[in-house]
């Protein structure tokens, strides 16, 4: 696995996650997700191309349920990007790495991240 993305769980996700300066693009998936492949590799180039900016972490809904029910994620793939605690952008599903760049660069304006 990229060494920019931290994997989390539920136990480390307060940690990793919430408490955070910069913020975090979070991806729900599981190893049986066909979709969750799909935007695997694209989750590893964001975490090169952020790096510095915007901190990537992957939870496994498998081996973790409680972070996946406390945020209300039904469906997966879900992207969380959450900064200073709070989620501010939700991404359900296999977005193209487009879409996924412009939801993040529009995050960074918004939050006001270098």
């Amino acid at each position: 696995m990229n060494s920019n993305i931290l994997v989390t769980t539920d136990a480390t996700f307060e940690r990793d996650v919430l408490l955070s300066p910069l913020p975090v693009l979070v991806d729900f998936w599981a190893p049986w997700c066909g979709p969750c492949r799909i935007v695997g590799p694209i989750i590893e180039e964001l975490a090169d191309e952020y790096a510095g900016r915007v901190n990537v972490a992957k939870l496994n809904t498998d081996e973790n349920q409680l972070t996946p029910m406390r945020y209300g994620i039904r469906g997966i793939p879900t992207l969380l990007i959450l900064h200073k605690g709070k989620v501010v952008e939700s991404i359900v599903g296999a977005a193209p790495k487009k879409v996924l760049q412009q939801v993040l660069e529009k995050q960074l304006k918004l939050l006001s991240v270098k």
